[in-house]
């Protein structure tokens, strides 16, 4: 199953202040809803771990993040992520191009990322994983917010929420059809 995922916030903080923690992923994991680095290969590669809830199914994937692309100059980056889940069911990849734009002394974060889920998280389809997506993005910005102010972060995922995904997505499905 293959997805794009397009988003976009703004958070209240300047460029310079977004960029750093943004650029620097064991700064910004903590603000990631299951992510965890378990070991820093250099300053563009890393090892983690991300595990992540559809409904009834929990699913950890363990795997390897890269920097493909870091421009400082006009704030934009490239991380490519390939994980398998740590069952042997599946697997994962994920491109992400994000960019951050300053607009009156605040941040715009752009970002698109290209999903492809081999196993059983795939089964759930297109709709579900963006669902969810939204679930953990907001989870992600309200964290980053609390973590540029200054206050604690908790990356605990949130299950209600996306127990709510899963059956928002499965009543849809059934009376509207699976949308891709």
């Amino acid at each position: 199953m293959k997805t794009t995922i397009e988003k976009e916030f703004v958070l209240e903080q300047p460029i310079a202040k977004v960029w750093e923690y943004l650029s620097d992923p064991t700064k910004i994991v903590d603000c990631v809803p299951g992510a965890s680095i378990t070991e820093k290969i250099d300053d563009r590669n890393y090892k983690g771990q991300v595990t992540t809830s559809f409904g009834p199914v929990k699913a950890s994937y363990n795997g390897e993040i890269n920097i493909s692309e870091l421009d400082q100059t006009n704030y934009n980056m490239t991380l490519v992520g390939k994980g398998v889940d740590s069952k042997g069911k599946g697997s994962a990849d994920m491109t992400m191009k994000g960019s951050l734009v300053e607009k009156q002394g605040t941040t715009s974060v752009k970002f698109i990322m290209d999903i492809s889920i081999v196993g059983m998280l795939a089964q759930f389809g297109a709709r579900l994983i963006k669902d969810v997506s939204d679930q953990l993005l907001g989870q992600f910005v309200n964290n980053f917010k609390d973590m540029l102010a200054g206050k604690e972060v908790d990356n605990t995922m949130k299950g209600s929420s996306m127990v709510g995904s899963v059956l928002k997505s499965t009543i849809g499905g059934i009376f509207g059809g699976d949308k891709k």
